[in-house]
């Protein structure tokens, strides 16, 4: 079988994500929000999806795809038949101007000859009602507008705007730029103002990555994952997304095709983990914001996950699009807000111990919060004896899960750190309480036969979340207990080449036929606690190269093709990569001066 990957780069600018293949085809873009209909949807729908693309006038050519370095800013060369060479720069402007980011909705794209005068062929076709309807191009003087939204859609060019609309090549000898707006226009002067934006955001982008702690080991790669990661936050609320797609599945034809474009309040815990240990402070105030401002249900319970804005309703539906390569149901909206979900708890807690932790931030920016931390407990409290659907959201399975109690027992070991700092005797007491509760629970998981923790209790079936149990420290300096936890994990999930599936057992949709990417660097972190650094290291190398050309990691992999699956990219695995990282390259202890 052939090795499927995805053959995208992303940009982005904490105000929208922009999908890019290297035909120059925008494939993805949603605006003016993450989560909203897509404006070009081609990577679900070929025809129905419309395009933008800018392509060689006989159509044969190679490509090739990388970003500007330490940037978000993606270049691609074609080399057209005649072997004459273009290149696209796609970026998305990002800079501090007058006191605050500069995020507009528009998408920049710098045409440039590099070898000859190549002819080339720019299609602009944006849909809207999720490819029911194609705009209506409209001509102006320098631009196009694209009329059948209720904001307007504008793309100002300093080429012929007949030659676009009319389907034409025509050969290029000097730089052409095309800026696609949402809403306002671009009204200055295309060229000096597109190489200001381009200047000011490669200068953002590499001083934002030279502001971070980057450990020595696997420096590219963590790098590349710490960008993709900072662009999946909508800054004006602070929210956190999981992936910028939908309906990519899982494994083809599985139907396990889900809408990621949403806040789980438990991956923006892992994430706000890595800012934290990149010393990037900003993006966890965003956060603790964003989580203060949600809704509860009467019970003051909150669900598993939300809306950018905060929105708790995220209802379902499935829309008549061919899908990814063929694979059926297109799903926008996601069911699992209705879910029972208990870890999150715990996992709003530990999130932001950092903020009562490091003395940079002040007491006035935290001692309001006291009410917030002391109904997180509450709600651990009242879910601990609750089954709930677990990590990994099973429709139709419930359970008193290992790794909810787990997160019971890390939040409340933050809380009791948290009421120390705040001097809080009454909240360190019932912390206390409750990490003592959350312990016999997970105690009440274990297997003695098998020397390990099952996925839930009256089970033995395994689960790769449990991995946490070694890696967030609950077995303390009992190496022993786990050494065999992770043997028995290894036993039954460890696929090749260090991959790892969640569980094997059957679930909603069956037997699960893809590795989970995270499970695999939370496999990785756990060799490197249990001080097997060696095979930690080869592990993290053979796990680098399930990338696709620009580093970029999916949710899945299947370890029969090392094929990329699911929602791409993922933040959760690029996230598992980094915490792999730290992890090791503390165990490798180097010396300060080298």
């Amino acid at each position: 079988m052939d090795q499927h990957l995805y053959n995208t780069g992303l940009i982005g600018n904490c105000s929208y994500i922009a999908h890019i293949e290297q035909n120059t085809n925008i494939s993805w873009l949603c605006l003016p929000r993450f989560d909203s209909d897509f404006l070009f949807g081609g990577m679900l729908d070929k025809e129905k999806g419309g395009k933008f693309t800018i392509l060689p006038q006989n159509g044969g050519y190679s490509s090739s795809q990388s970003y500007l370095e330490n940037t978000n800013i993606l270049q691609t060369k074609i080399q057209n038949s005649h072997g004459e060479v273009y290149r696209v720069t796609d970026f998305a402007p990002r800079f501090f101007n007058y006191d605050r980011y500069y995020k507009p909705l528009m998408v920049v794209r710098k045409i440039e000859p590099l070898i000859g005068e190549p002819r080339i062929k720019i299609s602009c076709i944006p849909t809207t009602n999720y490819g029911e309807k194609k705009l209506t191009s409209i001509p102006g003087s320098n631009h196009i507008r694209y009329a059948g939204m209720d904001q307007e859609i504008r793309l100002t060019t300093n080429c012929s705007i007949t030659y676009i609309l009319e389907g034409k090549d025509f050969r290029i000898h000097k730089p052409i730029y095309l800026v696609l707006t949402y809403g306002r226009p671009l009204e200055a002067p295309i060229e000096s103002t597109v190489e200001r934006f381009l200047q000011s955001t490669t200068q953002y982008w590499r001083r934002w990555v030279k502001s971070t702690s980057i450990p020595d080991f696997n420096q590219r790669l963590v790098v590349r994952s710490s960008l993709v990661l900072k662009i999946h936050q909508y800054e004006d609320t602070g929210a956190i997304i999981a992936a910028s797609t939908t309906s990519l599945p899982e494994s083809p034809r599985s139907g396990r095709n889900w809408d990621y474009r949403y806040c789980w309040m438990r991956d923006a815990y892992y994430t706000l983990n890595v800012f934290n240990q990149l010393g990037h402070f900003e993006e966890l105030e965003r956060y603790f914001e964003f989580i203060q401002n949600l809704p509860t249900d009467k019970n003051g319970r909150y669900q598993p996950l939300y809306a950018i804005t905060g929105s708790s309703i995220l209802e379902e539906v499935v829309c008549d699009l061919e899908g990814y390569k063929g694979n059926q149901p297109v799903r926008f909206g996601n069911q699992a807000y209705t879910h029972v979900q208990n870890d999150l708890y715990g996992q709003v807690l530990v999130s932001l111990l950092p903020l009562y932790s490091d003395k940079r931030f002040i007491e006035s920016e935290k001692s309001h919060s006291k009410p917030f931390i002391n109904n997180l407990l509450d709600k651990i409290e009242e879910t601990m004896d609750e089954k709930d659907a677990g990590l990994w959201e099973f429709r139709n399975l419930q359970q008193q899960h290992c790794y909810t109690f787990l997160f019971h027992w890390a939040g409340a070991s933050s809380a009791i750190k948290i009421a120390d700092r705040m001097g809080d005797k009454e909240m360190r007491s019932k912390a206390l309480r409750l990490q003592h509760l959350a312990k016999e629970k997970i105690e009440a998981c274990y297997v003695p036969e098998l020397k390990a923790y099952a996925q839930a209790m009256g089970t033995k079936n395994m689960d790769a979340s449990t991995l946490q149990l070694i890696t967030m420290g609950y077995f303390g300096d009992d190496t022993e207990r786990a050494n065999n936890h992770l043997l028995a994990l290894e036993k039954e999930l460890l696929a090749k080449d260090y991959l790892f599936y969640r569980y094997k057992h059957q679930d909603d949709f069956g037997e699960p036929e893809t590795t989970f990417l995270i499970c695999a660097f939370w496999y990785i972190e756990a060799l490197a606690c249990v001080n097997r650094l060696d095979e930690a290291k080869e592990g993290f190398e053979k796990l680098s190269k399930y990338c696709n050309h620009l580093r970029l990691f999916s949710e899945d992999v299947d370890q029969k093709t090392g094929s990329q699956w699911g929602n791409f990219p993922q933040t959760y695995s690029h996230v598992g990569l980094m915490n792999a990282a730290y992890r090791i390259d503390k165990k490798m202890d180097r010396p300060n001066f080298l």
